[in-house]
């Protein structure tokens, strides 16, 4: 099979490569309103781009036409915070994908303790595995759409008690969700353990 990609609109070709691109891990982004209502969502597009400082990058794209919440309020205030739940928190990251009035909190919602921020205003869910303060360092624009990869430093790391040994993150103990094609996602399953060929 051979698909020509000037052949689709953007949301067949946004099907097509996240069914393709998997598993994605999840953002999932605390930012304040306008009025200072704590915004959250997950997003899926999501990486680290650099470790001196530690950066980490998500792709924000627009809803027809306009900012979604997330990215007005990073643009605005410059500040927010990058989530990463857990297996048991999934059902609450899939929920919080509903789109809501900006002047409705998902957190509050879904019943969610927070915790103040140390190096930011934005607040932070409380019982995630992982939390990074961030501090907006760059956007770049990709696309016709207007989807924008959001660059921010991390500015403070919050850690699971038990989540690393060693200097290393137990992953097992982390329990990430992942995100596949549609409404589906994924968590772990197996991990292989490879060790580096011998050199010649």
């Amino acid at each position: 099979m051979q698909i020509d990609p000037h052949t689709l609109t953007p949301e067949a070709t946004y099907r097509l490569l996240s069914g393709l691109v998997v598993p994605r891990p999840i953002a999932w982004i605390s930012t304040l309103s306008p009025t200072g209502v704590l915004n959250l969502a997950p997003f899926s597009c999501f990486t680290f781009v650099s470790n001196a400082p530690p950066l980490l990058g998500v792709n924000v794209d627009r809803k027809a036409g306009r900012y979604k919440d997330t990215a007005a309020h990073i643009h605005r205030r410059g500040e927010y915070v990058v989530h990463i739940g857990d297996a048991s928190q999934l059902d609450a990251i899939h929920a919080s994908s509903e789109e809501h009035p900006e002047d409705v909190s998902e957190a509050e919602l879904l019943g969610l303790a927070t915790l103040p921020g140390e190096t930011v205003a934005v607040p932070r869910l409380r019982d995630v595995p992982v939390a990074m303060e961030c501090r907006l360092s760059q956007v770049v624009a990709f696309g016709s759409t207007g989807s924008e990869f959001i660059v921010g430093e991390v500015t403070r790391f919050h850690l699971r008690d038990g989540l690393m040994h060693d200097g290393k993150v137990e992953t097992l103990a982390l329990d990430p969700v992942g995100r596949i094609g549609g409404p589906h996602y994924a968590t772990l399953g197996r991990i292989f353990t490879l060790h580096r060929p011998p050199q010649a």
